[in-house]
Formats: C-alpha cells, structure tokens, sequence
C-alpha cells in the first residue's frame, strides 16, 4: 500500500501543476499499455488493474461476490473483530462514511476480516450490531484464508498477515480504499485518520459526480 501512496502523491502533483485540469481522482494500481485497431489505425490505450471475481460469507451467512458491488463505488479494509489496536478506530471513522451515504444505493462498504478462524457469520453479526449497522451497505466477510489474504495483497495492494508479534496475532493495515464502478482502484486513505476519512468522503461524491457527467 506504500506504493499506492507514492503514486497518489505524484499523480496529485501533476495535477496541481495543471491548474486548467478538472479535479478528478486518479486510477490507481498495475496497469499495461496496449495498442488496439480503431477504424483502421492503431490506437494506444491503457487496461488498468480491477479488483477480480470473489466469493465470500458475510455476517448474515450469505454468499457474497463481486456481482453484489456491480455498477456501485464502495469503500474496502481489512480487519479483525477481537482487533486490541487499529480495527476500533477504523470502524468508528468508517462509520462516519456508513452514515454520509445511508439513502445512497451506489456506495457501499466491505470489511474483511483477516482471523478466518475466529471471525464466523455469527461474530461479524455481533460485531455488526454493536456498530449500530444493520442492512446491506455495511458488510461485513469471511472466508477462506488463502482467499482473503489473496486479495488483499494482490488486488487492494494491502499488507495482511498472521504475527504472533503483532497485538492481537495480526499484521495489517488501516487502510480505506475506494473502489469505482468498473472496479479499478481510486483512492487509499489512513483509516485511523479523521481527516483522511473526511477526504474519502469528499472524495466518493466526487467520484459519484462523474458518473453524472
């Protein structure tokens, strides 16, 4: 997630260098120059990373997939309920951004947890509900570990893992990223941050605004 957060600073500067630029949120991750045949005349263009088909079971013990965010801008993190550091002071920031967007179909928020073992459907539900959260814009997975730890690395470029070191047995970080509707990655924000947050906010309306466009 370093490398997010470098390439969001240069991508910032750039566009602060260009004061005629429309603000508009950068795309983040891997991405491969490919040429392509457009009425007879190679075109160049980009094909961006995107976040790939998953399937997890969320805290009402229903399946889950990438077809549930499909069309919507949602916010990612990784967590773990029995958290003794971070997990907290995410959760109480990302409640702020549950409550901004209640009424709104085309955000929503996914959680993941990282002690696969510990974190059944029962415990995120309870876990849930001592949030306040209660429907479908907040949910809360589970699922196989090789699976959530997978897409953290590979897709979210988030750091997960077991560390008998680490408060709580886990490694991770509290980062909140946001997700567009064709699943490229647009932001990544310190979770434990409020500010930060409060850009995340600013930044899921600006996003929702270029779909208006």
């Amino acid at each position: 997630m370093k490398q997010i957060g470098l390439y969001i600073a240069a991508v910032s500067l750039l566009i602060s260098c260009s004061p005629n630029t429309p603000k508009k949120l950068p795309i983040l991750g891997n991405r491969e120059p490919v040429e392509r045949n457009v009425n007879g005349k190679m075109v160049s263009d980009t094909i961006y990373q995107t976040i790939p088909h998953f399937n997890f079971i969320n805290q009402d013990s229903s399946s889950l997939t990438d077809k549930d965010f499909a069309g919507k801008v949602y916010v990612a993190d990784f967590f773990f309920t029995s958290c003794p550091s971070i997990c907290p002071t995410m959760h109480r920031n990302m409640l702020k951004v549950y409550k901004q967007f209640t009424g709104i179909d085309d955000v929503k928020i996914l959680s993941h947890s990282i002690d696969t073992r510990y974190d059944v459907p029962s415990r995120l539900k309870k876990y849930a509900a001592k949030l306040g959260v209660s429907g479908d814009k907040w949910e809360f997975v589970t699922g196989e570990k090789d699976s959530i730890y997978n897409i953290a690395k590979t897709s979210y470029l988030a750091a997960v893992g077991e560390d008998k070191s680490a408060p709580g047995g886990y490694m991770h970080q509290g980062w909140f990223i946001l997700v567009d509707k064709e699943k490229h990655l647009r932001g990544a924000y310190d979770g434990t941050n409020s500010a930060e947050v409060d850009k995340l906010i600013g930044d899921i309306q600006l996003l929702l605004d270029e779909y208006k466009k």
